[in-house]
């Protein structure tokens, strides 16, 4: 079987810039379909899902393609974390200006 090349996708996220990696068959076998996401903040800054800027994350491809694709899967899944009381709290405090 010859090796598929991931998908190399760009978008940006309430202001962040993200770069999406998508291998539909991350362990190259039709019998499995285990894909392999990866999102990273351009600038490396904190997500939702992630506090390094950088997820890499193992999936059945079906769930992905279910969403709409790969870019739809991770945004709908930062949506998705981004309602948790941490991340408010996060974002509410990156917004406020410190004085120290």
């Amino acid at each position: 079987m010859v090796p598929i090349p991931p998908e190399t996708f760009e978008t940006v996220w309430c202001g962040i810039s993200l770069v999406i990696r998508y291998e539909c068959r991350w362990l190259d076998s039709e019998a499995t379909n285990v894909a392999h996401l990866q999102i990273e903040s351009v600038a490396r800054e904190r997500l939702p899902i992630t506090e390094t800027g950088y997820r890499s994350h193992f999936l059945l491809a079906a769930e992905v393609e279910e969403a709409g694709g790969p870019v739809a899967y991770a945004t709908t899944w930062l949506d998705d974390m981004a309602r948790s009381r941490e991340w408010k709290r996060y974002a509410e405090v990156s917004r406020q200006l410190s004085l120290f």
